[in-house]
């Protein structure tokens, strides 16, 4: 069509078109001539199909003149060593459908087209499309019937597999990426996968999250454990955070990990270990029965709201008096948790309130968990990792979530600011 070498000719010469620039009756009259003439606008076939062979064969015929230094039919190319060679016919995946494109050819054979790249199956669309569905947890099966379904087009598990490998190198690349050199608050906690290796089993999956010294938050890293994790784990993970430039912690919030706090005090001495506390009363929870859980939930109550550390324990006596008989093993966790429970009772309200749990981060893994849910089980632990680095990099895509963040984090931000002695100030330079 004539209106379609003018859409054309509007986007390959000189800078590209957007849509805003395009005249508005081009393409009213593009539309009206596929109807006059039974053109589906989508679908194969159709109108958007035929646009983008003739955008892509286009902006390829421009690439080779480039290449070449003349236009087709020019004499200036005579005698130049190099000429077109014809051209070979291409199918390439877009984010409307499969495409049957002609590449032209230089008789060299030193021509690279970029648009579409030699061996060059799939459009960038397609592979973000692919990787999107992956994150919300979509199996590869899933994913490829969905493609079938909705844009006719065939791919492969094998090609879906391919497509989402390439994120593994950006993930070594953003678990290496450097960091500040001091963080407020540092929250490890962990989620189980089910991964097939011999036999299903549950893996703990590691998720650190930091908040900045501007009140941003940040996801340090993703670690897989084998649930078995002692002080030895604990430092190497530590450890490989501090030499990615953290060289001091003022608060590390976890849930009772075995070795973690010998782990924290040698590798920030200066940071306070503080105990989950919702994390807490959900152990204290399995070990009582379902009716006696709300009141048990109220006895304990008066012992993290407490002014201070000996008020605490003088409500802690009290719930031992009442409930200790019944339910020891309570008592014994209690007991066991307890110097890693009372740091934060002897701060500010505004740094409590942040701080005495990891709700921070309950946001996050449960996004992951969804994404984890979906897939059931994993072949291996890097399959299992892939999964939730990719729901971790599709986290709130318009940033409002980061900007809610911010704004309840100031208060808390001033509080660490005046207890810690000016030890922020060091990582806002």
């Amino acid at each position: 069509m004539e209106v379609e070498q003018s859409v054309t000719e509007q986007v390959v010469d000189g800078e590209p078109a957007g849509l805003d620039a395009l005249d508005q009756q081009l393409l009213d009259q593009l539309v009206g001539q596929a109807k006059e003439r039974g053109v589906r606008l989508a679908g194969e076939g159709g109108l958007l199909q035929e646009l983008t062979k003739r955008l892509l064969e286009s902006a390829l015929d421009g690439e080779i003149t480039d290449h070449l230094g003349y236009e087709k039919h020019d004499g200036a190319g005579d005698g130049s060593g190099n000429s077109r060679n014809g051209k070979r016919t291409k199918t390439v995946l877009t984010d409307i459908g499969p495409v049957e494109i002609e590449v032209p050819r230089d008789r060299a054979g030193s021509f690279e087209p970029q648009i579409v790249k030699k061996r060059q199956r799939r459009m960038s669309g397609v592979d973000e499309m692919v990787l999107s569905l992956s994150a919300r947890g979509l199996t590869h099966g899933e994913i490829s019937a969905h493609l079938a379904e909705v844009y006719g087009t065939q791919v492969s598990k094998t090609t879906i597999s391919t497509i989402t490998d390439k994120v593994i190198e950006g993930m070594a690349e953003w678990q290496n990426r450097p960091l500040d050199a001091v963080l407020p608050v540092i929250f490890i906690d962990c989620i189980h996968v089910k991964i097939r290796d011999g036999q299903v089993a549950n893996r703990p999956i590691y998720v650190a999250v930091a908040v900045t010294c501007e009140g941003t938050r940040e996801i340090l890293g993703l670690w897989a454990g084998d649930g078995g994790e002692g002080a030895k784990y604990w430092m190497h993970v530590l450890t490989e955070i501090k030499n990615r430039g953290v060289a001091d912690v003022c608060m590390v919030v976890c849930d009772g990990l075995k070795g973690l706090p010998d782990a924290i005090e040698a590798v920030w001495p200066q940071a306070v270990t503080q105990t989950c506390v919702v994390h807490l009363l959900r152990a204290s929870f399995r070990y009582a029965a379902r009716q006696h859980w709300d009141a048990i939930a109220k006895a304990l109550r008066p012992v993290y709201t407490a002014a201070t550390e000996e008020a605490a324990m003088e409500r802690f006596m009290e719930f031992e008096a009442a409930w200790g008989r019944k339910y020891p093993a309570i008592i014994k966790l209690w007991n066991s948790a307890w110097a890693e429970f009372v740091p934060f009772l002897s701060f500010d309200v505004e740094i409590r309130r942040v701080i005495c749990t990891t709700n921070a981060i309950e946001s996050i893994n449960a996004r992951i968990r969804r994404a984890v849910r979906a897939r059931g089980h994993f072949p291996n632990e890097q399959a299992a990792l892939k999964c939730v680095y990719l729901a971790v990099m599709s986290l709130d895509p318009t940033g409002t979530g980061q900007k809610r963040w911010m704004a309840r984090w100031k208060a808390a931000l001033n509080a660490f600011d005046i207890t810690f002695d000016g030890r922020l100030s060091a990582g806002r330079l």
